[in-house]
C-alpha cells in the first residue's frame, strides 16, 4: 500500500515516460494486439524490452535531477480489453500484479535516484479516442476496482487513470481507489477544441469530479499543447487549473480520429512540442509531473525537460 497522501502534491518535479505503446509498435516493431502492452511482463523477452524502455527515462531523470514516476504498462489491462487478448479475470489479476512487481524490481536498480514512485496505470473501459456511451459512476467503480486492488496488493504507490473521455467514469475510478485505499490521479484527454471527447468543457469535468470528492490530483494527456490551450480558459474561475499537476502531451497535432485511423507514426517535432508546452506553463502553474503520450519517445521527453 502506498502513502496516505500522494507525494506528487509535495511540489517536487517528476519525470515520467512517453508513449509506450506507439514507441514499441512503430519504433521497435513490436506487435501489441489491441494496443495491449501488459502481456509483455509475462515473458523474459517482453520484460527485457520494457526494462530497456524504462531505463531510458531513468537516465533522463538523472540528468534532470528529478524524481521518476514509473507507470505500469497496464493501460489496456481491464476486463473488456484483456478478454480480447485471451485473459480471464484470474489471468488479468496476475498480470496487473506482475506489472507492478516488475517495476519494483526495476526501481531497485535505480538506487542512485532518490525519489521513484510506482503508479498502477488505468485506461478507459472504451477506446480512449472515442467518448462512447456515458458511464454510470457506480458501474465504473465496480468495473475498475479489481485492477486497483491488484495494484495495491503488489505495492503500487498510487494509481493514475489516463485518457479519460468523460467525468462519469473518472468519478467511478476515484470511488474505487478510495475504497481500496490507494492515492489516485485522474487524467483527462481533450479534442482540438479543448473539450473532452464527450463534449464536456474541461473546467466542468473537473468540477463534476470534485463535487463527488475528487482525486488527489489531475493530469492531462493524449493531446497536443495547442489542443489543450482552448480548454484552459477561466470558466468557473481559474483555481481549478491549480489541481492539474501532470501533463503528458501527444507529439502530433492530428485529431484523435486521424490518429486512430493512421497507419504511420506522426512523431511531430520534439523542439516544437517543447515550445508549445511553454505556452501553457502560465496557465498550468502546478504541473510538476511531465512526460509524453502517443507518438512521443525519450527524445520528446528530453526536449520537454530542456535536456535535448
Amino acid at each position: 500500500m502506498g502513502a496516505a497522501t500522494p507525494p506528487l502534491l509535495d511540489g517536487r518535479s517528476y519525470l515520467t515516460d512517453g508513449g509506450l505503446e506507439t514507441d514499441l509498435i512503430f519504433n521497435h516493431g513490436i506487435d501489441l494486439p489491441e494496443f495491449a502492452a501488459f502481456p509483455l511482463v509475462e515473458d523474459e523477452s517482453g520484460r527485457e524490452t520494457l526494462a530497456a524502455y524504462y531505463a531510458a527515462y531513468a537516465d533522463l531523470a538523472r540528468k534532470a535531477g528529478a524524481g521518476l514516476v514509473l507507470e505500469s504498462p497496464t493501460w489496456r489491462a481491464n476486463p473488456d480489453w484483456a478478454a480480447k487478448v485471451g485473459y480471464d479475470a484470474a489471468a488479468l489479476d496476475r498480470a496487473n500484479r506482475e506489472a507492478v512487481r516488475f517495476l519494483h524490481q526495476e526501481r531497485d536498480g535505480y538506487d542512485d535516484l532518490s525519489d521513484v514512485l510506482i503508479s498502477g496505470q488505468i485506461g478507459p473501459r472504451g477506446d480512449g479516442y472515442v467518448a462512447g456511451e456515458k458511464a454510470d459512476p457506480d458501474e465504473a467503480a465496480a468495473y475498475h476496482k479489481p485492477q486497483i486492488e491488484s495494484f495495491a496488493a503488489a505495492g503500487a504507490d498510487l494509481t493514475q487513470a489516463l485518457t479519460m473521455t468523460g467525468p462519469e467514469e473518472a468519478i467511478g475510478i476515484v470511488r474505487a481507489a478510495r475504497s481500496v485505499g490507494l492515492p489516485v490521479g485522474i487524467s483527462f484527454t481533450v479534442e482540438t477544441d479543448g473539450r473532452l471527447p464527450d463534449g464536456t468543457r474541461l473546467a466542468d469535468a473537473v468540477a463534476q469530479v470534485e463535487a463527488d470528492g475528487g482525486p488527489d490530483h489531475y493530469l492531462l494527456n493524449c493531446a497536443h499543447p495547442e489542443h489543450v490551450l482552448p480548454g484552459l480558459a477561466d470558466e468557473n474561475g481559474g483555481g481549478w487549473r491549480e489541481r492539474i499537476v501532470g501533463f503528458r502531451p501527444n507529439a502530433s497535432k492530428r485529431t484523435h480520429q486521424e490518429l486512430d485511423e493512421a497507419e504511420d507514426l506522426d512523431a511531430g517535432d520534439p523542439a516544437e512540442l517543447s515550445s508549445s508546452f511553454e505556452q501553457l506553463r502560465a496557465r498550468l502553474p502546478s504541473v510538476s509531473l511531465l512526460g509524453g503520450c502517443c507518438g512521443t519517445d525519450a527524445r520528446h521527453v528530453a526536449a520537454l525537460w530542456g535536456l535535448a
